[in-house]
């Protein structure tokens, strides 16, 4: 049975804005490696949302430079997305791992502006999906 490709990219996409708002608590609570890693989750699950919402069966990764890769054999706008959302795969690791930092722990690492450019990168990521699927939107 053939899964509902827009019920399966919503699905993401809410999960998505989930981590989007968690990492706003993270960051008001002074957690903000955490808000970070949150921000780059958003991202990267907003990604894996358009991608499901288009059909893809298999999305694997967690690159959001890869992911708009793509995004972008189904839409060229993605190449613009890319050169900002890339900012957010740092987060992958350095937000959580001591060994990606030459000295302390992440949660000593970053700072509240660092989480402040996060959440508003992971925000223009979801932002821009949320357009593309709905342009597809039939009329009702």
């Amino acid at each position: 049975m053939m899964p509902n490709r827009r019920a399966e990219g919503a699905r993401w996409l809410k999960q998505a804005s989930r981590d989007i708002s968690d990492a706003r608590l993270a960051r008001e609570h002074q957690r903000f490696s955490l808000a970070c890693f949150m921000s780059q989750q958003a991202g990267e699950k907003a990604m894996k949302g358009y991608l499901y919402g288009k059909g893809a069966e298999d999305v694997w990764g967690h690159s959001l430079a890869d992911l708009c890769e793509d995004a972008k054999a189904l839409e060229a706008l993605f190449d613009v997305l890319k050169s900002r959302a890339i900012y957010l795969d740092k987060y992958y690791n350095l937000t959580r791992y001591p060994n990606y930092l030459p000295g302390g722990i992440p949660a000593d690492h970053f700072d509240d502006l660092e989480a402040e450019r996060a959440l508003e990168l992971a925000e223009e990521v979801l932002s821009f999906v949320k357009e593309r699927l709905a342009e597809e939107e039939p009329a009702p």
